[in-house]
């Protein structure tokens, strides 16, 4: 498994990370068997989120129940959680008082006394930088979270944080996929009339702005197709992509999974892809994507039969 840097943190994390949203149904064997799984192949990063699960923090309850970590147990795993969402709104709330709630609550549910990494969870547009800084100082201040992030952050939105948060934005997770690159597709065909593919979205280089700040990105939903519309791996609308992912598969001797995680790792960024399955084979194969060596024509093969133009 290969490492990427956690932002300016000066730990090395595994590029692939388990993602544990859907966790809630699994019983005790399937959770542990789960992140046995990870483990074995050198995934000791979990990542979790406040409204995961049928209830609050029920996918966080989920896990402690299950595993029973040791406390050197609970150090050998980097454990992350996300807070910012009021599900019942639905709205968001980066409010001191809910950000720091959410923490409480996450750390009850999990069983430990801190978070390795809290993200900010989507933005909230109604966000007031002054009272981040000050959650993100008391929960910094009492060893409840040791590293802070974003997920969805435009590079407007994590400056303006940064004008009252001292705190070094470690990590932004971000939906990416083969076939739903849009931070990776702008750049390509920048300054192309008529190519919707050029068009500038979001503030414009979140990728590009991650690497000058260095901010680990996370990518979300690796193989969905777009945004929560099925996987792309094995679907008849993707005939040309998954021909070549099969190839390339055969080639590399992995399951055709792991060319799709192959293709975020191989970007220079050095991002993190964030898994959502259960199925501990699926984990697995994966995992064989962290440190696959494609190739820069491969690379673009799979980027141009996803559907993006390569000028």
């Amino acid at each position: 498994m290969r490492t990427v840097p956690l932002g300016t943190t000066g730990r090395q994390v595994p590029n692939v990370v388990l993602g544990l949203m859907r966790i809630q149904q699994l019983d005790d064997d399937a959770v542990r068997e789960l992140v046995r799984t990870g483990r074995d192949a050198g995934i000791d990063f979990v990542d979790h989120a406040d409204v995961y699960g049928d209830d609050l923090h029920g996918c966080e309850r989920r896990f402690a129940e299950a595993m029973q970590l040791t406390p050197s147990e609970r150090e050998q795993l980097t454990i992350q959680s996300k807070a910012g969402i009021v599900r019942e709104g639905p709205y968001f709330d980066y409010s001191y008082e809910h950000l720091v709630e959410s923490v409480e609550g996450s750390l009850q549910a999990l069983g430990t006394d801190y978070l390795d990494v809290l993200l900010l969870h989507r933005p909230d547009a109604l966000v007031e930088p002054d009272e981040v800084a000050r959650a993100f100082d008391h929960l910094e201040s009492s060893g409840k979270v040791r590293a802070f992030g974003v997920s969805n952050h435009t590079p407007g939105q994590i400056e303006l944080l940064k004008k009252s948060v001292r705190q070094p934005i470690v990590a932004n997770q971000l939906q990416l996929s083969i076939t739903h690159a849009p931070i990776v597709a702008q750049g390509v065909a920048a300054n192309m009339a008529g190519e919707d593919q050029s068009l500038t979205l979001d503030g414009g280089g979140i990728l590009d702005y991650c690497r000058l700040h260095d901010i680990t990105v996370q990518a979300w939903s690796p193989f969905q197709a777009g945004f929560f519309t099925g996987v792309f791996l094995g679907s008849d609308d993707y005939p040309e992509l998954n021909a070549v992912i099969d190839r390339l598969a055969a080639k590399y001797d992995v399951p055709p999974i792991a060319v799709a995680v192959a293709w975020i790792t191989r970007h220079p960024a050095g991002m993190q892809v964030v898994l959502g399955t259960t199925t501990p084979e699926r984990v697995a194969g994966a995992a064989q994507g962290s440190d696959l060596p494609l190739t820069r024509a491969e690379w673009y093969e799979l980027f141009r039969a996803a559907g993006y133009r390569v000028p």
